[in-house]
C-alpha cells in the first residue's frame, strides 16, 4: 500500500490518496486521528464501508488505481470526500431508495449504513465521489459504544 503524507489543502483541508486495496487500517488510523475517542468506532464502521465500496465497486479492486480523500473539521462538522476513479454510472440520489450495482447478500448495505452513521451522504456518481459529514456535539451520543 501506498499512502500519500497528509497535507494541508487550503485552510483546513488535508488530502489522502492510495492505492486501491482493502487492507484499510492505517488509512482509517490517519482518517480518525482528531475524532474524539467515544466515536471512533461508529465512525470507523462508516468510513470504512465507504472506502470498501470505493475499492471494491469504483476501482473493480484495481491496484493500478487511487482512492482519495479529503477531509477537515469545520464547526464540529466532520467532512470526508472520497473519490476513486471507477467507470461513470447512471446518477442516483442517496438518501432515496436507490439501486444497488449487484444483486446478492454481500451488497446493498452500505448507503444503508452510511445514512445511519453519517448526517450528510451525498454521492456524485458522474464524479465518482461521496461526501459523508458527521456532526459532533458535546451533546450528542454515538450509536456503538
Amino acid at each position: 500500500m501506498i499512502v500519500t503524507p497528509v497535507r494541508p489543502v487550503g485552510h483546513k483541508w488535508r488530502n489522502l490518496s492510495f492505492t486501491s486495496t482493502l487492507y484499510l487500517a492505517p488509512v482509517l488510523d490517519l482518517l480518525l486521528d482528531a475524532v474524539p475517542s467515544e466515536w471512533q468506532p461508529e465512525l470507523r464502521l462508516g468510513l470504512q464501508e465507504a472506502l470498501v465500496n470505493a475499492v471494491k465497486h469504483g476501482n473493480s479492486l484495481d491496484p493500478c488505481k487511487q482512492i482519495t480523500v479529503q477531509f477537515s473539521i469545520v464547526s464540529q462538522m466532520y467532512w470526508w470526500i472520497i473519490t476513486d476513479q471507477g467507470i461513470e454510472l447512471q446518477s442516483s440520489a442517496v438518501g432515496q431508495d436507490e439501486p444497488t450495482p449487484c444483486h446478492d447478500l454481500e451488497c446493498g448495505r452500505g448507503f444503508y449504513i452510511l445514512r445511519k452513521i453519517f448526517d450528510t451522504v451525498l454521492w456524485e456518481s458522474d464524479i465518482h465521489r461521496l461526501t459523508l459529514c458527521k456532526k459532533i456535539d458535546r451533546l450528542s451520543k454515538p450509536i456503538i459504544k
